[in-house]
């Protein structure tokens, strides 16, 4: 069992979020209840991952955290081999991802990374992964990010992208985020928590518009793109070459 979220749990000084030992330590109890259809959207990623991976190529997950894509990718794909580049900037996230392929019995090829992903090469890319990461990226290097991901796929190659997002009209945009601070505290999170987990993410996390990501995804090339699953403020987008 994951142990519980209650980093918030008690009024204090709120600093700005990182994924730091604490965070790392209560992560899949904190994105399975701050995530809408977390695990489905991990699990159909990890199916199409596997149906669009072409031998002799890489699969890259930026922002990989502690495994959960990387995980579920072996479990998909079997006894076929694989070879996946796993990059993340957070080292408590890499050593726990580290630990959970020591438990792995199937022989594998993942290699993690401790990188930027703004700075990690890709080439010779059948598919690349970003759970809930760009939004943590400066504005100007996601539009950079995205067209180095389209250069270094292949032809045929995806990008599976997941976001937390906003909506452009202010209607729709404070009801997605009623309905999302809703879903929290049905998940167990107190009104104190909820408050000062969004003042720690505030200037942190930036979150654009579907439209704004499918402008970015335009321009650098992408023109089969599909909406795949979307629950108010969140979204998982499937882009190929």
């Amino acid at each position: 069992m994951p142990h519980q979220d209650a980093i918030y749990a008690q009024e204090h000084e709120v600093t700005p979020f990182e994924f730091n030992a604490k965070v790392v330590g209560v992560f899949d109890d904190m994105i399975t209840r701050s995530v809408p259809l977390y695990r489905e959207s991990v699990k159909r990623q990890a199916q199409l991952a596997a149906h669009y991976y072409q031998p002799d190529s890489c699969v890259y997950d930026l922002g990989c955290s502690h495994g959960n894509f990387g995980v579920q990718l072996l479990q998909e794909m079997g006894t076929t081999p694989f070879n996946m580049q796993a990059i993340d900037s957070s080292a408590p996230m890499l050593e726990q991802y580290q630990q959970r392929l020591q438990q792995v019995s199937t022989p594998h090829n993942i290699s993690l990374n401790l990188a930027t992903i703004e700075d990690y090469p890709l080439t010779n890319a059948s598919v690349v992964v970003i759970n809930l990461t760009l939004q943590f990226l400066a504005l100007g290097a996601r539009d950079q990010l995205i067209q180095r991901i389209y250069d270094a796929l292949l032809p045929g190659g995806i990008l599976l992208l997941s976001e937390k997002v906003i909506h452009a009209d202010a209607e729709l945009c404070a009801l997605q985020q009623d309905w999302y601070y809703r879903l929290k505290k049905e998940n167990g999170y107190s009104q104190l928590e909820i408050s000062q987990k969004r003042d720690a993410l505030e200037n942190v996390l930036i979150p654009e518009t579907i439209e704004q990501h499918q402008l970015r995804l335009n321009s650098a090339g992408f023109h089969k793109i599909d909406v795949w699953l979307k629950w108010f403020n969140f979204t998982s987008i499937l882009c190929i070459k």
